[in-house]
């Protein structure tokens, strides 16, 4: 094995050494599949995918939990970085590993050189959803709150993830609603014609039909649903999924070169 990959076995649960070195014959050390030659991808030409030593699953078997993606979508004003900061919170309280990734945040940075054409969108969609496949495989919840009004945008990022680690909650809320909230007072800029291209007003948001997760700002009785209710359903939701519990030992099992 690498070097500094023998110096971090150590740290591995003893079960999963076992299966590891003893069970699978896995030897961690070099990579089991040979790629053929280099290609294009894109405009990237000459490029060829290098593999890691270590796997998700062990990764995921040291944290204790799966690699996913909870993906927020909705209107601005929807509740969607509320709730996300609120589950990561209780996330975190629990002992998961996490990452908020924002779509305000993100714009500070990775995605500041982009604007809010319909081209620039999606290919914010797009960065943001390889850099969430990124925390994922590295086992990490990765809680990820974009406007993503666009469905084949978020369908793309759902793609590249594996089956069942792309978990998509719709911020259900009506766009009354919203404006009444407006935090930045965009809505009213929007309203006024002093901004253009607004999702919602002159610009389209494309409602998720089969998002695994639909959350409203009102319960049944007309109450509305306080972030803490909205962050404990999620939990619930992965906690059926099993998304916050390790890999079986019959996945460990299959490790092997």
């Amino acid at each position: 094995a690498h070097p500094m990959l023998r110096a971090a076995l150590p740290l591995l649960p003893r079960a999963l050494l076992a299966n590891l070195q003893s069970s699978t014959g896995c030897c961690l050390g070099r990579t089991c599949q040979q790629m053929s030659t280099a290609y294009d991808v894109g405009l990237s030409t000459n490029i060829k995918w290098h593999e890691g030593a270590v796997p998700t699953v062990v990764k995921e078997s040291l944290l204790d939990q799966r690699g996913c993606v909870v993906w927020f979508t909705g209107l601005s004003g929807s509740g969607k970085s509320t709730v996300a900061a609120t589950l990561e919170h209780a996330l975190v309280g629990m002992g998961r590993a996490t990452a908020l990734l924002d779509g305000d945040n993100i714009r500070h940075g990775l995605n500041k050189n982009l604007g809010f054409t319909a081209q620039d969108r999606t290919e914010n969609i797009r960065r943001i959803g390889e850099v969430s496949k990124l925390f994922a495989d590295a086992g990490l919840v990765t809680l990820v709150s974009f406007i993503s009004p666009y469905k084949a945008d978020r369908e793309a990022v759902r793609a590249r993830l594996p089956p069942g680690r792309f978990v998509e909650v719709y911020m259900k809320v009506p766009i009354e609603i919203c404006e009444t909230r407006d935090p930045k007072g965009l809505y009213k800029k929007a309203r006024a014609g002093q901004l253009k291209g607004f999702t919602g007003i002159d610009d389209p948001y494309e409602e998720p039909l089969n998002a695994e997760c639909v959350l409203e700002a009102y319960d049944s009785s007309g109450n509305q649903r306080k972030p803490e209710d909205l962050a404990a359903e999620l939990i619930h939701f992965l906690g059926q999924k099993e998304l916050l519990e390790g890999p079986k030992q019959s996945e460990m099992a299959e490790l092997s070169c």
